[in-house]
């Protein structure tokens, strides 16, 4: 056997062994991250909330449409006005009153006289 050629042979081989290994690094790298800004490959873009020109054009003719389309039905019920409030009289307060506290001296007579009884 040629040695020479082997060992050329184990040097490419090598060679394409150290290619792929720090492909794999590459890929899945865990070493230690440098502070600051990362590179823009790998920096990953949020992208939520925007949207094209196209799309918004599209949504806005979408709502002008379901705005029309609610502006030409006919309501079934109109706003209806608000009751009046209702304002009670000085006399009829004091009638409420003068009752109110005829049914509590009422009850109180009868808690008065439980208590004498027992």
């Amino acid at each position: 056997m040629d040695t020479n050629r082997i060992l050329a042979e184990l040097r490419s081989e090598r060679g394409r062994i150290d290619r792929a290994i720090s492909a794999i690094e590459a890929i899945n790298s865990t070493g230690r991250r440098k502070a600051g800004r990362p590179p823009k490959a790998t920096a990953v873009r949020n992208r939520r909330g925007r949207m094209s020109t196209a799309g918004r054009r599209k949504l806005s003719r979408l709502m002008k449409q379901r705005w029309a389309q609610g502006k030409m039905k006919p309501r079934a019920k109109q706003v209806k006005a608000s009751k009046p409030v209702r304002k009670m009289s000085q006399a009829a307060r004091r009638k409420i009153a003068a009752a109110q506290r005829a049914r509590w001296a009422k009850v109180k007579a009868q808690q008065g006289a439980e208590k004498k009884v027992a």
